[in-house]
């Protein structure tokens, strides 16, 4: 099936199994390999992109699903900054600052969901933190850096 999909802003029209997942089509036929595969289950949340603004986990949709939509992705997540400056997403920066990240192959996607938790409640508690980002895994940092990075970039200016 041909599909059409924006991706960070990027059109990207191409013929696609129908089984194909949206994680596939976002790092073989995009070329964005920010985006992880940790599990194949929607288990882990490496996958994580936004699609029309809401955050998904990419390998539990297919392509043809996203057909005509709007994906970001880590690698266009900087973009879609409130200031407009050129950078790092605030996200990003508390994550780097927090030291939220160890091994970092959970990171794109738990980024990817905080800036969606923070879309839906932008003052969260700690412990809507650590509801909200039940659905991503990481097996490196005990989550608390995790959660006082998204906190801080709730408590500042995004």
């Amino acid at each position: 099936m041909e599909i059409t999909v924006d991706v960070n802003g990027t059109s990207h029209t191409h013929d696609v199994e129908p089984r194909t997942l949206l994680v596939h089509f976002i790092r073989d036929i995009a070329g964005l390999t920010g985006t992880n595969i940790g599990c194949d289950t929607s288990s882990c949340g490496a996958c994580t992109v936004h699609l029309d603004g809401e955050a998904v986990k990419s390998c539990t949709v297919l392509a043809v699903q996203a057909d005509g939509q709007r994906v970001t992705t880590i690698e266009g997540l900087a973009a879609t900054r409130a200031d407009g400056a050129d950078g790092m997403h605030p996200m990003q920066e508390a994550f780097m600052n927090c030291h939220a990240l160890q091994c970092g192959y959970c990171t794109p996607g738990m980024v990817m969901a905080s800036v969606s938790l923070l879309d839906e409640i932008p003052n969260p508690t700690e412990a809507q933190v650590r509801e909200g980002l039940e659905g991503n895994l990481c097996r490196c940092t005990g989550y608390h850096n995790i959660v006082k990075a998204v906190l801080a970039v709730a408590g500042g200016e995004r």
